[in-house]
């Protein structure tokens, strides 16, 4: 659909992207460029709009180069000329990997990121390709790269797509300095510095930042060094690739922490330890940044960008997740801690989407990583600075952490309470084990109010949750709670929906391919979630990701903390024999399942999962297949 409010704004609302929208603006000079692989939409979920607007913000010239074509004469990349400061470099809100391929590494057709839904228009290691041809052309011009594909990459890592270790982006790229995390902080400090004369090459002490230096000239520090094997030596030995990794995860969520180092060749990365999770005055000032909140106009004939049709009308409520689940990144990438946004800042950034001209009243998420994590965080922060458990809700929930659910329960009535919303949804996933009286021994009725509160008021006809299997030993790898406490919430969802006659579906995820998970545990899953009258549609396989434990164990075949062996489906027939289970209603797959379990001597197995029909299909989905003339 195409927005007809950008015809009527004028082009330099949004930041320059060509030749002639820099001289609109007066300038000669450009203090820094950023190349982009996302289209440029300028709007707050868009992380190299965020990065635009900051800059803006501390008073520089700033233009954005978005997706550039990096296979011609390079024309994209000098067309602006040289940043008096430097260039920065992202490949956008995505791994550029993760959006080129699938888990079985196949060619996706598609790119959300790009007008039309269009593929092609990044290259494969984006982050790494563009900042080797900033080098190229202007070797003098220092490189800052960030965002996830960057930031996931600053250590020596297992490269899935290659099948093979990698060393830090900043050995690869050829870049400068490297920005991990969500940036608003040190970029912040970078420009202040260098606005007052002061070189990137010289910032040695940033936060949250990371450069290399000779082997002899590791600039000396206060902070306590620990030292990760060399890049050299992981090459060599699986086992200190894994050990690596509790080291980089520990001080990536610590409020205190130390400074790493690592070895390649004859230079050593440095990375300095985070910042403190933002306050809620420093992730307001960044959401709350002029973004028209639109894709470039220049975008218009091209067709939509799918990413942000699908979140043009969301309102991200805080970052962070302190799950920890094993196969995720974005505590990797945002932090375990919770930095949540003041009302103030969300109401008013709703009241901005209900001016939307194609506004019709509805707004599709009030949310965020995990949607049910807004404003909670530990009672006693002094306790938090000195843990460094990768997650607060595994193995059991911390007694620390306090999950009254009020804060949110009470925004989402005031967003309701707004006359031009018909229906804000929660469209992020819940994090069920929160509300569940059997897993969390912190909580309090709180839970049962925003529960309801959801289900009521917030549920687009379903709610997505994520248990992700159902083997208590392949949960146990992935940080994630038995899921007899997926069966307890479920209990209570359904005893909401029917006492509001909702009717409402619950749609669980679930992973197959996981390290840990083996093909009868895949059978036992289709088992229960068949009794439980669940017909699986939603599933995904693991895709090896850098900077996750599952992903070492993926590699190494031990679990970074244990260095204890867990088998790992690694073959394509494995991956799919595992993804088979899902799918038991299907006629083609039922003789391969009766014939595999058999083999493996688990017969009544085959036959609880083949045999009848599910007998706890809900009485209302029932009715409404006779109504449909289905069985």
């Amino acid at each position: 659909m195409e927005d007809h409010n950008a015809d009527r704004r004028p082009i330099t609302d949004w930041l320059p992207i060509t030749k002639s929208e820099v001289l609109k603006r007066g300038w000669e000079e450009l203090d820094v460029i950023l190349i982009s692989g996302d289209a440029y939409v300028d709007h707050p979920a868009f992380g190299s709009a965020v990065v635009g607007r900051i800059i803006e913000d501390e008073g520089l010239k700033i233009a954005i180069v978005p997706q550039p074509n990096w296979q011609d004469d390079l024309r994209d990349f000098k067309k602006l000329g040289k940043p008096r400061l430097f260039f920065g470099v992202t490949s956008g809100c995505m791994d550029s990997m993760v959006n080129h391929y699938t888990a079985n590494k196949r060619l996706r057709s598609d790119d959300a990121y790009t007008p039309g839904g269009g593929s092609g228009f990044r290259p494969d290691y984006a982050a790494r390709e563009y900042s080797k041809i900033l080098k190229s052309i202007y070797p003098d011009v220092p490189v800052l790269i960030g965002g996830i594909e960057a930031s996931l990459r600053r250590v020596t890592h297992y490269d899935y797509w290659s099948d093979q270790l990698l060393p830090t982006i900043l050995e690869s790229s050829g870049a400068d300095m490297l920005v991990y995390g969500m940036g608003e902080q040190p970029l912040r400090e970078i420009l202040t510095r260098m606005k007052a004369g002061e070189k990137l090459s010289e910032m040695h002490d940033i936060k949250q930042t990371s450069f290399m230096v000779d082997k002899d000239a590791v600039p000396p520090t206060e902070l306590r060094d620990i030292e990760l094997h060399a890049h050299e030596d992981c090459l060599q030995d699986k086992m200190k690739y894994a050990a690596n990794f509790k080291h980089v995860e520990q001080e990536s969520n610590k409020t205190q922490a130390d400074r790493i180092l690592q070895r390649t060749g004859d230079r050593i990365a440095v990375i300095n330890p985070p910042f403190q999770t933002m306050t809620e005055a420093e992730i307001d000032r960044s959401f709350d940044l002029p973004f028209t909140r639109l894709p470039h106009p220049k975008y218009r004939k091209r067709g939509t960008i799918p990413a942000f049709e699908m979140i043009k009308f969301s309102v991200n409520m805080h970052r962070g997740c302190f799950g920890g689940c094993s196969f995720c990144t974005i505590s990797a990438h945002q932090g375990k801690f919770i930095a949540s946004r003041s009302e103030e800042s969300i109401l008013k950034e709703v009241e901005e989407v209900t001016k939307m001209p194609d506004f019709k009243g509805y707004i599709s998420d009030l949310g965020g990583p995990s949607a049910n994590m807004y404003k909670l965080k530990g009672k006693d922060m002094s306790i938090c600075d000195r843990c460094v458990a990768p997650s607060c809700i595994h193995p059991v929930i911390c007694s620390n952490l306090d999950t009254n659910h009020s804060a949110m329960t009470n925004l989402y009535r005031k967003v309701d309470e707004h006359p031009k919303v018909k229906k804000a949804f929660v469209g992020s996933g819940i994090r069920y084990d929160l509300l569940t009286k059997s897993y969390n021994k912190n909580a309090d009725d709180s839970i049962d109010e925003y529960l309801e509160q959801v289900q009521r008021r917030h549920v687009s006809g379903r709610l997505k949750v994520a248990p992700e299997h159902t083997s208590d030993d392949t949960l146990r790898v992935m940080r994630k709670p038995s899921f007899k406490h997926f069966k307890e919430f479920k209990k209570k969802y359904d005893a909401i929906d029917k006492k509001y006659n909702l009717r409402q579906k619950l749609i669980p995820y679930f992973i197959s391919s996981h390290p840990g998970c083996k093909e009868e545990d895949m059978a036992n899953l289709a088992t229960e979630t068949k009794e439980l009258g669940f017909q699986l549609e939603q599933v995904q396989g693991f895709t090896p990701t850098p900077m996750t434990v599952a992903t070492v164990i993926y590699y190494a075949g031990v679990h970074p903390y244990t260095l204890k062996p867990y088998y790992t489906a690694k073959s394509r027939e494995e991956k799919e024999n595992q993804h088979r289970f899902f799918f038991w209603y299907k006629k083609e797959n039922q003789k391969w399942i009766r014939d595999i379990l058999s083999k493996r001597g688990r017969k009544e197995l085959a036959d609880s999962l083949l045999k009848g029909k599910s007998q706890n299909t809900p009485k209302w989905l029932v009715e409404k297949r006779k109504q449909l003339g289905r069985k």
